[in-house]
């Protein structure tokens, strides 16, 4: 997140996958660096979640509200930063709301991971031209080393500091596994999920 964006304060973030581990960190952490924060995720729970115990400005509901309607109700000034853990119908709308010059970074692209079809690219991929956007992919891995000692100091003094807040979606069971293992793709889960085998 502040990496690849290179976020500064008063600029407007939107989080994909925003209720899930990654994307409900990444907003708190937008919330820190001074943004305006607004998430995208499934279901009222996970939306209120979203805003009442986190904090986001706000929050779409991509189940049952027009994304793209929702964006500019939510974000009337547009978007500056866009952290994707989706890709897909969600990424499309948040691009046409993408200011010039703003900034993407690429997580994940879990809308299309169980496609038997190639992943499509964005619909509107001209975007990234006309507004001239900076989009980068990275993978975890790419911050192992010098940076994740750096990253474990900053995200523990935020836990303590009370900054940042997390939920664990704990299910039990190896024998379980396959259905655990489904959560992360239709949704169902809230924060972390883990299981528990002992």
């Amino acid at each position: 997140m502040l990496d690849v964006v290179n976020p500064r304060a008063g600029e407007t973030l939107v989080v994909s996958g925003a209720a899930g581990a990654v994307g409900s960190i990444v907003g708190q952490i937008g919330l820190i660096a001074g943004l305006r924060v607004v998430g995208i995720a499934g279901g009222p729970a996970k939306c209120r979640w979203l805003t009442e115990e986190l904090g986001f400005h706000g929050a779409i509901d991509y189940k049952t509200e027009d994304v793209e309607a929702a964006l500019r109700r939510l974000c009337p000034s547009g978007i500056d930063v866009y952290f994707d853990n989706v890709g897909g119908p969600i990424s499309d709308a948040v691009f046409s709301r993408m200011n010039n010059h703003g900034r993407v970074s690429l997580c994940g692209l879990i809308s299309g991971y169980n496609s038997q079809e190639p992943l499509a690219a964005p619909r509107n991929y001209a975007q990234i031209l006309m507004k001239r956007l900076n989009v980068r992919g990275f993978i975890i891995i790419d911050y192992v080393g010098p940076r994740w000692s750096q990253a474990v100091q900053s995200l523990y003094g935020w836990v303590k500091a009370g900054k940042i807040k997390y939920a664990v979606d704990v299910e039990h069971g190896l024998e379980n596994a396959p259905a655990v293992l489904n959560k992360l793709f239709d949704g169902s889960n809230t924060g972390k999920l883990l299981l528990q085998i002992s």
